[in-house]
């Protein structure tokens, strides 16, 4: 007597198998989700420990802040400063895509982070990069113009005048070179540094008497925002509200030549001008 075997019927199998790729559809999103979550707890990790790197320096150099303006070591006049991390990026960074990376070798890229001021606190290389980074970057991170950095036309007011290596004829508030000039707004409303998702010249630009255009492109970083630290030394994801500020962000996610995009709309306008405020303290117009 023959015993017949209990199995599946095909229609019973491709059922199972529609039923597999339904809950997949419905769980990736959310599993993808869940590890953008772990890498922006990272970089926010990241932030925090240069940020304290930072305040570390300030102490120990009578309250004066690390120069801000990345891979520019002044080596004359009266600041002598060496820059919070080396010269990191390819002649073409400017490219789209992960083109200008190949300029430069990973041991090269990893001597310019050993050539800056906060090495000394941070002898860690995955700190300096973000886990979402672009392929081949070292660095995902910049300061902003205001702390210490790079001085551009257009950022400082009468004769306060920041010369193109730093130096200043006068005095201004605007230009942090000590933590105890940041007193209004505090050090919590103050931003030092921005994930910005590879390394390119100098330091994060925002314009201060003129309301737009942006001057460097928003960066979009784990959403639709990016990771940002602050002189007091906490960390947050700065989360972009206006439609358009986040469809410039997309568009120029990998391409680090942009910039000069002026917002349409108001609440693009108002996003601007916060960033501003962020970076400066207050605008000039």
């Amino acid at each position: 007597m023959m015993v017949k075997r209990k199995g599946f019927t095909l229609i019973e199998l491709l059922v199972v198998i529609a039923i597999i790729a339904v809950l997949m559809a419905i769980l990736m999103p959310a599993l993808n989700r869940v590890k953008e979550q772990g890498k922006r707890i990272v970089c926010e990790n990241n932030l925090r420990t240069l940020q304290l790197s930072w305040i570390m320096y300030a102490d120990e150099n009578d309250g004066k802040i690390v120069n801000g303006e990345g891979g520019f070591n002044h080596s004359s006049g009266s600041l002598k400063e060496i820059a919070w991390i080396g010269h990191g990026w390819g002649d073409n960074w400017d490219q789209p895509n992960a083109a200008y990376v190949g300029t430069l070798n990973d041991r090269e890229k990893k001597e310019a982070i050993e050539e800056g001021a906060l090495w000394e606190y941070v002898k860690d290389y995955d700190v300096y990069k973000c886990p979402t980074g672009r392929r081949g970057e070292c660095v995902t991170y910049a300061a902003v113009d205001a702390m210490n950095a790079r001085a551009r036309t257009g950022t400082w007011t009468g004769g306060n005048h920041v010369t193109a290596t730093g130096l200043r004829n006068g005095r201004t508030v605007l230009w942090i070179k000590r933590r105890s000039e940041i007193s209004s707004p505090g050090p919590a409303q103050r931003m030092v540094f921005i994930d910005e998702g590879a390394m390119t010249p100098d330091s994060f630009a925002v314009h201060y008497n003129q309301r737009g255009p942006w001057w460097d492109d928003p960066p979009v970083r784990h959403g639709d925002g990016t990771t940002v630290s602050w002189a007091d030394g906490h960390v947050s994801h700065l989360k972009w509200k206006a439609a358009e500020t986040i469809k410039r962000a997309r568009d120029t996610r990998d391409y680090y030549g942009g910039g000069g995009w002026m917002p349409q709309t108001p609440e693009g306008l108002e996003e601007l001008e916060d960033f501003q405020k962020a970076v400066w303290g207050k605008v000039g117009y």
